[in-house]
């Protein structure tokens, strides 16, 4: 037992422990002595971000404001600084936003004594939505016994590859998005002169737009796609019996519905699926196709009026039962 005590003790012999120092005991002022000592040893931020920095400047202005420290990264580009001593706030984060585009910098480091979560939130969302990088960095004072008080910078939130991959994905969806609601703005105000069935619904970022039919659960829908497009009689009340059944009514009802079209459907029902939709797919064009679109919102147009045509008489049999 001695023999393993006394190895114990060698073992751990000159180990200390870290302790917390007040960031107010190490740096009073925040602007005269923090940002001072950061801007004297900027190299201390590249093992929490990475980011090899030079050309430091303080208090540059920005209209009204002037920013703490702004910098410069191994390929020359623009770094804003922006410190505060205390628990992140909405002020130091306007003023954070204020100074990159002001300064037209790519890239942010926020350093605060205490990150709030929401703003924690704010700065990966930011990573994910926007061309920017943005660091957020949490700075403590530590000493092992007796030594000289240390800076400790851990990052807390940072860009990464995954973070540019969803905000090239949210781009994206937002470009999608944008599209489609111009697409159909287009297409509704072309379809008012063919046919009223639309006249009243709104446009929509999603892949389509649909009216009633005059029964619960029975729409006529505008579909998009990128390079297609399509007129739809969807059915899906909340009972995937009654939809299948309503589905085979109308199917037995086949050739004289594609006679009224004037041309062949695609009837669309899945086992296991509780709607079921009754289409025609036209190739013309979709919403990535910006230069074909008069000639989608025609072929549509008249396409919904012969659907809506073709099921009329239908409709009023399936209302009846």
């Amino acid at each position: 037992m001695n023999e393993v005590t006394a190895n114990t003790t060698n073992g751990t012999k000159g180990i200390g422990r870290i302790q917390r120092v007040k960031l107010r005991e190490v740096w009073g002022h925040e602007a005269l002595d923090f940002t001072t000592w950061l801007e004297e040893n900027i190299d201390v931020l590249a093992d929490a971000t990475g980011l090899q920095l030079s050309a430091v400047e303080r208090e540059q202005s920005v209209g009204a404001f002037s920013v703490d420290l702004i910098a410069q990264d191994q390929d020359g580009r623009a770094v804003v600084i922006e410190n505060q001593l205390k628990k992140s706030d909405h002020d130091h984060l306007g003023k954070l936003l204020t100074y990159l585009v002001g300064l037209q910098a790519p890239q942010a480091v926020w350093i605060v004594a205490d990150p709030r979560p929401e703003h924690v939130r704010v700065i990966a969302w930011l990573n994910e939505s926007s061309s920017a990088d943005f660091y957020l960095l949490k700075l403590e004072a530590i000493q092992i016994g007796n030594s000289e008080r240390a800076p400790l910078l851990t990052q807390i939130v940072g860009p990464s590859e995954e973070t540019r991959a969803i905000g090239e994905t949210k781009t994206i969806l937002v470009e999608r998005q944008r599209l489609r609601l111009r697409f159909f703005e287009g297409l509704l105000e072309h379809a008012k002169s063919k046919t009223q069935l639309h006249a009243n619904i709104s446009p929509s970022i999603h892949g389509w737009v649909g009216a009633g039919s005059g029964i619960a659960g029975l729409t006529f829908n505008y579909v998009i796609r990128e390079r297609e497009a399509r007129v739809e009689l969807y059915i899906d009340t909340p009972d995937g019996e009654k939809n299948q059944s309503i589905f085979e009514t109308f199917s037995a009802k086949k050739e004289q519905i594609e006679v009224a079209f004037s041309g062949p459907l695609e009837w669309d029902t899945k086992e296991g699926r509780r709607a079921c939709r009754i289409q025609k797919t036209f190739a013309t064009g979709g919403y990535r196709d910006e230069d074909k679109w008069e000639a989608v919102y025609a072929v549509l147009a008249e396409g919904m009026v012969k659907l809506e045509s073709a099921f009329r008489t239908h409709l009023k049999r399936i209302k009846s039962l």
